[in-house]
């Protein structure tokens, strides 16, 4: 991809101004709406997280939320939205990113009812304490998907949501201090290979300084089969690697992510 970049992070420069060409295979891998060439609104299942659970999934402390900071495959999360209205400094990428604000909240519109019905037949895969019921979990996903659909349109024009997918992300070397990475690697071991979870670790350490990985389980609350080949890999390629527990779980099982630094 093309970049266009200036150096540095200050904000009257925030965020960089970068440059797509047309069909640079965004979509590198065969997997839901991670796809080969193009991305369809049938595709995608709409199911926003809010700021607040973000600063618990991945124990987000005052200082770290004031650091250059990426969310990679967020799709319609509310973390942009809040950390900007706090005066944090945010870049989300996601191939959903290419559609409008429109096209979005239509797709909610067509699938809410749906994913809450599947969800009633799932309850035992899921912790109901800080969030009570399946009814309660609904008002807080719209809740958030809402704070994202008010944010989007402004934020694309200012560069904070930007369409683009891993393996292969628009950015200079370092350029972040902290990416984060939700329900997208781990979670869909059966469908991404081994091999794509390297490379995507790979490019996200090439760009951000630390990354940050939750949940690490795969959709049927397993430890991702592919989590210890990559950390073996991570250690081999010099970076330190740490499993460390948060105080979130909402997926029964899912209350650790995976921390990775230069070493």
């Amino acid at each position: 991809m093309t970049v266009a970049i200036a150096p540095g992070f200050p904000n009257s420069r925030w965020p960089p101004r970068l440059q797509f060409p047309a069909a640079d295979a965004w979509f590198r891998e065969s997997l839901l709406y991670f796809s080969t060439m193009a991305l369809t609104l049938n595709e995608i299942v709409p199911w926003g997280r809010s700021y607040e659970e973000y600063q618990q999934m991945y124990a987000l402390t005052d200082i770290e939320l004031e650091q250059r900071n990426m969310g990679c495959a967020e799709d319609h999360a509310a973390f942009n939205a809040g950390l900007t209205q706090r005066g944090g400094q945010v870049i989300s990428v996601d191939p959903l990113y290419a559609f409008t604000e429109l096209q979005i909240r239509d797709r909610i519109a067509a699938t809410y009812d749906t994913i809450l019905l599947q969800l009633q037949h799932s309850q035992a895969d899921y912790v109901w304490e800080a969030i009570a019921s399946v009814a309660d979990l609904g008002r807080v996903r719209m809740a958030a998907m809402t704070q994202f659909l008010a944010d989007y349109e402004a934020g694309k024009q200012a560069g904070r949501y930007r369409p683009g997918s891993l393996p292969a992300l628009p950015f200079e070397n370092d350029y972040f201090d902290l990416a984060l990475v939700s329900h997208f690697l781990w979670l869909y071991s059966d469908h991404l290979s081994c091999e794509f979870h390297q490379q995507s670790l790979r490019e996200l350490l090439r760009v951000a300084r630390e990354v940050r990985l939750f949940p690490l389980l795969t959709l049927d609350c397993q430890l991702s089969p592919h989590l210890s080949a990559v950390t073996a890999q991570l250690l081999r390629d010099g970076f330190t690697v740490s499993r460390q527990r948060v105080d979130y779980e909402f997926q029964r099982g899912g209350n650790e992510m995976l921390v990775v630094r230069a070493a």
